[in-house]
């Protein structure tokens, strides 16, 4: 069994790395403002990225229970798949209707990265989970890391322009699609092929019992009801959820924001810097979970989690600060480190008051509402007829401000709920001495 775990887990893994494997993605920006487009910065700002997220949000949820009806490795392949057709259509396209098609497509292919997410917890035992938890985001990350230090080093070097990127970029699709084709097949699913699990069957249950006995849409009402009821489970998830709304905003339009710079430097460092976010994140990841294994009650973590939201709009502000590039360079990569402990942090909270069997439920509930919430912020902030129609450098300090309040706000509500907490002790204390 240790081996066939292991298996899975590695070829998975090997998926994962080659879908990450995008050196165009630190240059997407450059590439699309370049000579081989006839679009402005402005029309990418607000005529093309927008596009991206209103079809994310769109798909999300149906591709979420097609992923489980299916059984994964279909939704696996049909990502793959989807890569191919988004950079192989960058490669030739040079209109904005083509870039906006791009877009739809792009929104899919986020949408069904859902899949290689809950595909491994269908395939393991539940006493591995968090191995291969960390197994997959990890290939992730070096996938990531890989793709930036390279794209750096070929730019660098003069091997290649901008758009020559994306032949690299279509081919690792290429790759991960054929590797997708031996990933084995699932037999069963959480909804719609549930059966039960060798636990269930050493160990019956009336609730297991229950579980067995349920239908699909009934069991997707029960996982929901039973973690929404928690208040734990609604306040770490409108954590997640705005938390993740922000972040996406930022990295989606910080492109843009550098090629506003007048100081943009001849050698652009996208790609290092990129790289960078990568490896410090990935750090500051493996740093929260061992942190938080047992050593910060769930309090702590909150006011944690609340100044550090704090510090992100500090990032946020400086990576936006119109004067110098390589201080707006550091501000992303800072943000990017932050983000990725508190993320980490909250995600930990959240799993551990749910039933394993809804993970990939809540948290794609979670991830649908960060959408709303990034929805609402690009027609509010970036959307030229509904919006502010705020340029990019005044987006930004909107975004800032948004962790900053976000912040405050929980960090506020964490001390009264102490001071009332302690008010209560008091009282008691002073009842019972009377």
């Amino acid at each position: 069994m240790e081996s066939s775990w292991l298996r899975v887990s590695f070829l998975l893994c090997v998926f994962g790395f080659l879908r990450e494997l995008r050196p165009s993605e630190p240059y997407h920006a450059e590439i699309l403002l370049g000579e081989w487009y006839n679009v402005t910065q402005d029309q990418v700002n607000r005529s093309v990225y927008p596009i991206g997220t209103y079809s994310y949000l769109a798909l999300l949820i149906v591709v979420f229970l097609v992923t489980d009806f299916l059984r994964y490795k279909p939704l696996i392949i049909a990502n793959a798949l989807t890569g191919i057709i988004i950079w192989s259509v960058l490669i030739w396209t040079t209109t904005l209707l083509g870039l906006q098609i791009v877009e739809v497509f792009y929104g899919f292919y986020q949408a069904t990265e859902v899949a290689y997410y809950s595909y491994i917890y269908a395939k393991v035992d539940k006493q591995y989970y968090p191995r291969v938890t960390s197994h997959t985001r990890a290939a992730m990350f070096v996938g990531k890391l890989v793709a930036g230090l390279s794209a750096q080093l070929v730019i660098s070097l003069g091997w290649m322009n901008y758009k020559q990127l994306l032949y690299i970029s279509s081919g690792s699709q290429v790759l991960a699609l054929l590797w997708a084709f031996g990933l084995p097949k699932v037999k069963k699913s959480v909804y719609f092929h549930h059966k039960p699990d060798s636990t269930a069957i050493q160990h019956p249950s009336a609730a297991n019992a229950e579980q067995q006995r349920l239908g699909p849409v009934a069991l997707l009402w029960s996982h929901f009801r039973s973690a929404y009821s928690n208040p734990m489970v609604l306040q770490w998830s409108l954590w997640y959820a705005i938390a993740l709304a922000g972040y996406l905003q930022v990295t989606t339009y910080m492109q843009v924001v550098w090629k506003s710079f007048e100081d943009e430097p001849d050698i652009v460092w996208n790609g290092g810097v990129d790289a960078a976010l990568t490896a410090l994140a990935a750090l500051f990841t493996l740093l929260a979970g061992y942190l938080h294994a047992g050593r910060l009650k769930s309090r702590a973590s909150l006011l944690t989690l609340s100044v550090l939201s704090i510090l992100e709009g500090g990032c946020v502000l400086l990576a936006a600060w119109p004067t110098n590039i390589y201080l707006s360079y550091l501000g992303y990569v800072l943000f990017g480190a932050l983000y990725g402990f508190t993320i980490t942090v909250a995600s930990a909270e959240l799993a551990s008051s749910l039933l394993e069997d809804s993970f990939a439920l809540i948290f794609g509930i979670n991830t649908l509402v960060a959408l709303a919430l990034q929805t609402l912020l690009t027609l509010v902030v970036v959307s030229e007829g509904s919006g502010l129609n705020l340029n990019t450098f005044q987006q930004f300090s909107v975004y800032a401000f948004y962790f900053v309040i976000f912040g405050i706000v929980y960090f506020i509500a964490v001390v009264i709920e102490y001071l009332l907490k302690f008010a209560k002790v008091t009282k008691t204390q002073v009842i019972e001495i009377e």
